[in-house]
């Protein structure tokens, strides 16, 4: 039994560090750049919390927020393509 907790104990040591680091921050937004794809800004910091977009003709656009720890941060893509960002920090 006390192995049991022991194990639990360390593996939860060594996650918390993990969790703690969260990709929404400001180091994070300066590496996103103009004309980056969604699919490379989602590998810089995940999927994001909210979106919602739309299209008329040949545009389409999409607005994608990512909430975190340490702040959010706003991309407008059109044509799957950064056209406007921002970050407002905690």
């Amino acid at each position: 039994m006390k192995n049991t907790w022991r194990r639990f104990a360390l593996i939860a040591c060594l996650c918390l560090p993990l969790l703690a680091c969260s990709p929404i921050n400001q180091e994070n937004f300066n590496k996103i750049q103009d004309d980056m794809t969604f699919n490379q800004v989602t590998a810089i910091i995940g999927q994001p919390t909210e979106s919602s977009g739309g299209g008329i003709g040949p545009l389409s656009g999409t607005n994608a927020l990512w909430k975190g720890e340490k702040g959010t941060i706003s991309i407008l893509f059109i044509n799957d393509k950064v056209r406007m960002k921002s970050f407002e920090g905690k």
